[in-house]
């Protein structure tokens, strides 16, 4: 109950940021995860997590050793991933910034990227970087998995 608290007073304060009044299910977490071939992944991206939904059953699936880097943009969410999840890599910043993350910790690519992001409510020039930033960090052979909701039909991106 404290996550989902937390999680629509930030949506009160910042509802284009945090796209959603409660975090996401464990059934949607589930279904995320399904298919990403995370045991054979060496390095696994989340952008957008939020409180962990998806962290939690990511994490959960992956093979010791692997990676899991975790891009949240707001700085209260990010705390609590890092106080939560201590062996993912929690990043407070854009997922724009994706790349130059992944450089920097000396990985080329993610096998997976999963993305809980409104996409809806951004601008699109900052849906074109940030789909740029997933295409270029993705292996070839990688999966990418996103979702949207059915109120963000009614936006106009």
């Amino acid at each position: 109950m404290r996550d989902q608290t937390r999680f629509l007073l930030h949506f009160l304060r910042h509802p284009l940021t945090v796209g959603a009044v409660a975090p996401s299910s464990r059934w949607l977490a589930r279904r995320m995860v399904e298919d990403m071939r995370l045991g054979a992944a060496r390095t696994v991206v989340e952008l957008g997590p939020g409180t962990g939904a998806f962290t939690e059953e990511i994490e959960r699936r992956l093979p010791a050793g692997v990676n899991l880097l975790a891009l949240e943009l707001d700085p209260v969410f990010a705390a609590g991933l890092r106080h939560r999840f201590p062996r993912v890599d929690v990043i407070n910043d854009s997922a724009e910034n994706l790349v130059e993350h992944l450089r920097a910790r000396g990985r080329a690519h993610a096998d997976a990227i999963f993305c809980g992001l409104p996409w809806a409510s951004f601008p699109p020039d900052l849906q074109g970087r940030i789909m740029s930033a997933v295409h270029e960090a993705l292996r070839p052979s990688g999966r990418f998995a996103t979702f949207a909701y059915l109120h963000a039909s009614w936006f106009p991106t």
